[in-house]
Order: structure tokens, then C-alpha cells, then sequence
């Protein structure tokens, strides 16, 4: 993995990024038009639009999270998991 996550990301987690971008974009700009226009369920539209941008960003972070864990276990840098609970001194 290098120095700036951007340059070692995943083509999917890319994809969601400009996906999201793009999303939110059209929500913006369509809730702008809204706005203009005194036309509320076009601003009402853009609100949806721009929750499913949020939701794809989201989507990228959890891709983002999964490939940066998969890289630390491939490289034996992630810590071990253990099913034990730690003691809290009562037996």
C-alpha cells in the first residue's frame, strides 16, 4: 500500500467514489433548479437523489475499510483475533 489511499484504492471503490460524486452533483444541481422554480417536488426528487449519492459514499467507505483489512492480513500486519473475552478478575 502506498502513501495516498487514492493511489493503492480498488477500481470498485474508484467507481463508487465518482459514482457518489456524480450523484451528488445532480442532486445539487437539480435542488437548485428547484429552488429557482417554485416547484417542490422537484426539490423533494433532488433530496432523493442526493441520499442515494450519500448511500453509494457510504458504500464506498465499507469497500474502502474491506480492501485496507484484507491488504493488512495479506501482509501480516493485522493484529490476531481471538474469541477470548478478556478476565475481569472473578472466577
Amino acid at each position: 500500500m502506498t502513501n495516498t489511499p487514492w493511489e493503492s484504492a480498488s477500481p470498485r471503490y474508484k467507481k463508487l467514489v465518482f459514482a457518489a460524486m456524480g450523484i451528488m452533483g445532480v442532486g445539487i444541481i437539480l435542488a437548485i433548479i428547484g429552488a429557482n422554480i417554485p416547484s417542490l417536488p422537484t426539490v423533494y426528487t433532488a433530496i432523493g437523489i442526493m441520499v442515494i449519492g450519500m448511500l453509494c459514499h457510504i458504500a464506498s467507505l465499507v469497500v474502502r475499510a474491506k480492501d485496507a483489512r484484507q491488504w493488512r492480513i495479506e501482509n501480516g500486519l493485522a493484529a490476531p483475533r481471538t474469541n477470548k473475552r478478556p478476565s475481569d478478575g472473578q472466577n
